[in-house]
């Protein structure tokens, strides 16, 4: 407690310099806070607004509550999704999100290329059963 004190009674000698590092660093730590959160979420909702923007007959997409569809008409506001055979849903495009699994799928069957079929043949081994043994013998 006593050396708390001392040492403020030494600060008032210092006060100009600390306040102005004091605002460097407030504004340091706004600036990191922006670079690293605001913007990249500001990025993915320009994305997500022109992806809704851009939708068209025949896209498919999957609604925020996890249904997966294929879009049989736009509207200004509401998209109608074929979800089965006799099966059609009115979304709001604000909930809809773009379909990534065949994105996915897609990229995945690039990377391997043709040893994906290679690999899936040299997989396939025979085992045949051990003989039973019979009481007789």
């Amino acid at each position: 407690m006593i050396l708390f004190t001392m040492l403020q009674a030494a600060a008032p000698a210092q006060q100009g310099g600390s306040q102005l590092s004091f605002w460097i660093m407030i504004i340091l730590v706004f600036a990191v806070m922006w670079f690293f959160m605001i913007r990249p979420q500001r990025k993915q909702q320009k994305e997500i607004e022109k992806f809704r923007n851009e939708l068209k007959k025949g896209d498919k997409v999957v609604t925020a509550g996890g249904i997966y569809g294929t879009i049989l008409e736009v509207q200004e506001r509401t998209v109608l999704l074929k979800v089965d055979k006799d099966v059609k849903l009115r979304v709001d495009k604000t909930s809809l999100l773009k379909d990534y699994s065949e994105a996915a799928a897609a990229a995945a069957t690039d990377s391997r290329g043709s040893s994906k079929n290679e690999s899936k043949e040299a997989k396939v081994e025979t085992i045949e059963a051990p003989a039973e043994k019979t009481d007789k013998e």
